[in-house]
């Protein structure tokens, strides 16, 4: 299983994701979820992907394929993160199309699904949704977020703190109390985590960082979230049966 968010702000765009995959308990590994296409000064793309990972393997592959040789349309060729979205649906087409059937006859269904995220200059950063079809959604003012695996344990946090006007540092800090909530209540996701924070408009990858065991930060998160959390559960009232009498 996996987790992995995005989010789009004002003041640009904070993904996160994890590395752990499993097959059952006794077979867990650590894939990266998170690919970056960066031209610096012109775009910066992020994908986050969840689901079958051969199938999000063979797409990632398949987008570098297209950029390395250089002829017909790819990442660096789109005109706007539209398209782009377009194009990354139509290689998870490209993938349906040669493998869906021969997972079918092994009762394995064509499972995927990717966050794409970035900005292309001359517009504004975006995020898209895009599921097993190709087809996608983006990301809105209302809505300024995706996730994408496990994502049921982290969604509260950030439904009571993300805006569109959070800061970067605070988003990231949300975002990270979210993987903590999840990793806390599902042995399927775990470290190491990707985060990368990208600026509006600098049009560069400005901070991407590693996180596992040893990082100090994601242990304070750990201990004093559940601190707060079991200090504010200690200051409610406790339930008075009365009053439902």
């Amino acid at each position: 299983m996996t987790y992995c968010v995005a989010m789009r702000l004002d003041a640009g765009l904070v993904f996160l994701s994890d590395s752990r995959t499993n097959a059952g308990v006794d077979h867990i590994n650590s894939f990266r979820k998170m690919h970056f296409f960066e031209k610096k000064g012109e775009r910066v793309m992020v994908l986050l992907t969840a689901g079958n990972l051969s199938i999000s393997q063979s797409v990632v592959n398949l987008l570098r394929e297209k950029l390395e040789q250089k002829r017909g349309p790819n990442l660096y060729t789109m005109k706007n993160m539209f398209e782009a979205a377009r194009h990354v649906g139509d290689c998870l087409r490209e993938i349906h199309a040669r493998d869906a059937r021969f997972l079918e006859d092994f009762g394995i269904d064509f499972n995927a699904s990717i966050v794409l995220g970035g900005q292309i200059k001359s517009e504004e950063p975006r995020v898209f949704m895009i599921y097993s079809a190709g087809n996608f959604i983006e990301a809105t003012k209302e809505t300024p977020y995706f996730q994408i695996g496990e994502s049921k344990y982290g969604k509260p946090i950030i439904d009571r703190v993300v805006t569109r006007k959070t800061s970067l540092d605070e988003a990231a800090k949300c975002a990270l109390i979210s993987m903590d909530s999840t990793i806390r209540s599902n042995l399927s996701v775990g470290l190491p985590l990707d985060l990368l924070i990208y600026e509006r408009d600098t049009l560069k990858v400005g901070f991407h960082h590693v996180i596992d065991q040893d990082n100090a930060y994601f242990d304070l998160i750990h201990s004093q979230w559940g601190q707060s959390l079991r200090q504010a559960f200690a200051e409610l009232p406790n339930l008075d049966r009365s009053d439902f009498q």
